[in-house]
C-alpha cells in the first residue's frame, strides 16, 4: 500500500473526519483530501504529526515494509 491509501484507510479505521484530521494539522480540509488524493504530500513536519494523529508510525504511515531475514 502506498501513502495515500494508508492514510484514508487509517484515518476511518480511527473514526476520524478529513475536517478533524485537518483541524490538528492546521490545514484545510482540502489539503487532506489532496494528501488522500495523492495530489500532493505533507512535509515532513506534517507527516510526524500526522503519524501521531494516528497512533502509528510513520513507516507504517507510508508503507514501508522491513524485508524479513
Amino acid at each position: 500500500m502506498d501513502f495515500c491509501s494508508n492514510m484514508r484507510r487509517l484515518r476511518k479505521l480511527k473514526r476520524l473526519s478529513q475536517s478533524v484530521v485537518a483541524e490538528s494539522l492546521d490545514v484545510s480540509q482540502r489539503t487532506i483530501s489532496h494528501y488522500e488524493n495523492g495530489t500532493c504530500q505533507p512535509s515532513i513536519e506534517g507527516l510526524c504529526k500526522l503519524a501521531d494523529i494516528l497512533e502509528v508510525s510513520i513507516d507504517e504511515l507510508v508503507g514501508h515494509v522491513t524485508p524479513e531475514k
